[in-house]
This record gives structure tokens, sequence and C-alpha cells, in this order.
């Protein structure tokens, strides 16, 4: 499965969603015109070309966005300033420029959460460095840029993680130099760099590995759903459990009907409680192959994959499949038909939590 599913099971967000879900967009009033107000100049790089935002219970081939999570630090001695790309190309941020230039009143009161100045999430980590991440309307999620990216070959694949990294590269030089940068914006992103000392030599600070929110996901017998997360229906053969919230980061950048431009995606619902994580989900449809554990891209809607997806989870369910793949050796039988009361108890011995109580 690719993208996001249309809404087959009678549930939908209308009453979980958190007040945040309408978080990561521009202010009021930003043109997406190369030319301000006028249409036939066309639209800024990646707006959607006569995009309109989606229809409520539909699916499509969206892709929530990824980036580079940045390892960055303030320390001297040990900073990288952040290099204009060679491939730079100042229009692909005019929205970002555009975005400041729509405040109204001081750009500290642009949005009320989160960095009153920088669109980033900068957390503190040891050592004078962050984990830095995606916030707001124009960020380090390069915006529909992934769509490709799941059904696409090694080489295609790299030709995508080299985009997104010449964006996120320039996104960073301008948020601390360019000129259209309000100065204090400037003041507080320049001190930042990648680190000397992260990653390989020769990659200025800058990791490889981008990071894949979501991508391909397995189609078996069972499929977690909303419902699953929710604990309107509870599964009876556990391998883990989730407590996530359900999440999704944007997916494309749109006109809206004032004509004026807008994301699309964001989703941040509630799960009341951790809920249980099926053991079918992470086993394919057995006349597909009867050898295989998918911990990580297991079977799961795009929604209740958002809270899924956390790196916990996929290490408890990680284990929970290795766990059953020497079962599945042991007792000289497919992954489907193992006998999922020894997997419980071998898991239950091992100190996994399957339930809350």
């Amino acid at each position: 499965m690719n993208g996001i599913q249309a809404n087959r099971i009678n549930r939908t967000l209308k009453w979980t969603l958190s007040r945040n879900a309408h978080n990561h967009n521009f202010i009021d009033a930003v043109d997406p015109y190369v030319v301000k107000g006028d249409p036939s100049s066309g639209l800024l790089p990646y707006i959607v070309e006569g995009g309109k935002p989606g229809i409520d219970g539909h699916g499509d081939k969206g892709i929530q966005a990824y980036c580079f999570r940045m390892t960055l630090t303030d320390h001297p001695e040990n900073r990288i300033p952040f290099k204009k790309p060679d491939n730079y190309k100042e229009i692909n941020y005019e929205l970002l420029f555009r975005n400041y230039e729509a405040a109204i009143g001081p750009i500290e009161e642009m949005y009320t959460y989160g960095d009153k100045l920088v669109p980033w999430i900068n957390s503190p980590m040891p050592n004078r460095k962050t984990d830095t991440n995606n916030q707001k309307g124009f960020s380090t999620d390069f915006i529909g840029q992934n769509y490709d990216y799941p059904e696409a070959s090694y080489e295609e694949r790299e030709k995508i993680v080299k985009a997104h990294r010449n964006y996120q590269q320039g996104l960073m030089w301008t948020l601390a130099y360019h000129p259209r940068i309000p100065q204090k914006v400037r003041d507080a992103v320049s001190k930042w760099g990648t680190c000397k000392d992260e990653y390989e030599k020769g990659s200025n600070g800058w990791q490889e590995q981008l990071y894949i929110r979501e991508a391909r996901r397995m189609k078996s017998e069972y499929i977690m759903t909303q419902k699953n997360c929710e604990r309107i229906e509870v599964v009876e053969d556990p391998v883990g459990m989730g407590a996530y919230g359900m999440d999704s980061h944007h997916v494309k950048r749109h006109v809206d009907a004032n004509g004026f431009v807008q994301n699309e995606g964001n989703v941040e619902a509630h799960v009341p409680n951790p809920y249980p994580i099926s053991y079918r989900s992470i086993v394919p449809k057995k006349d597909e192959c009867e050898n295989l554990l998918v911990p990580v891209c297991l079977s799961a809607t795009h929604i209740a994959f958002g809270s899924i997806r956390m790196e916990p989870v996929f290490m408890v369910l990680g284990q929970s499949a290795a766990t059953a793949a020497c079962q599945a050796i042991d007792q000289k039988k497919a992954v489907q038909d193992i006998d999922y009361t020894l997997l419980k108890e071998k898991l239950l011995n091992d100190k996994l939590i399957l339930e809350i109580e």
C-alpha cells in the first residue's frame, strides 16, 4: 500500500483531532504566484498546479513529507557554518520570504506555538548539540516531493534523497544569511551549524539517511486501522503496543479558495491509551510468502501507521519478529502457522509488554 487510503472503515478523525491539527501552515495572505497577484505568471515552486485540497474520505498517492533530522551545534570550535549549495535557486524559498513579509506586527507573534522566530524544532541534546526537526509552514519538510519514493529504483531514490538534501541545505543557508530573512532570524540561525565530529568526513556534518516517515506498507490478512488505535477493535494476538498519536506531516501544497498558499495533510489525533499490535499485521498473506516478517512496513492504514511509526515500537516489533522467526524455524512451519500461545509465552518471559491492565 502507498499513500492515503480511502475511508472504508466508517471512522473519521472528526472528533479526535487535536487543536494542533491545523499547525505547520502558512500565515494568512501568502501569495502563491511568481508575480504577486498574477495567476498568469505561474505558481511558485512546489505548489501543486491546479491543485485543490483533497476530498475528505478519499484516497490518494500523497506521502507525508520527508526531511533530514539535523544534528546541529553552536559550539564555535565544532560548528560548520551553513553553506550555500552550488545549485541554489532563490525562487525555491520565495514562499519562506513571503511568509515572513506577510506578518502583521512583530514576527514573534506570527505563530502561537514553537520557536518564536525560526521554523524549526531545535531540541537540545548532550554536548551542545541538537535534534532539529520540521515545524510551521515552510521548514525542513520537502512537501510533495517524495511521492515517487516508495516505488522508485535505488538509483531514482538516490536522486530524491539528493534533491531533499539540496533543498534543506539551501533552506538553512537562507535562514542564516539571506538578506530577505529578518535580521533577528538570521542572528538566531547563523550561530548554529552542522557538527565537525558527526557523520563521515567529507559530509560537512550532513547525514546520509533521509528521514523516511512512511513509504510502502504491506497488505496482509489483518490491517491495523484507526479502530485499533482507539481500542474499538482490540486484537488477541499482540506482539507489541503503540501509544503515539495518530500523526501525519503535510503531503502537499496548494492554492486555497481565497487564492493563497496552504499546506495540506497535517494530522495530530489523540490516542486515548496504549493499544496492542497484531502478529497478523507483521506477516504477509500465506499464499504470497511463508518465510517473511515485516515489523516496520507492516500492514496498516496511513492513519494507523502514523501512530505505529515510532522507533521504540519498531524495536519491540523487531524483537517479536525475530522470536517468531526462530520459532518458525524450530517448528518447521510457515510464519503464519506458528503456535501463537508459545510465541506469547516467550515474549512475556522476555519482559515484553503486550497489554495494559
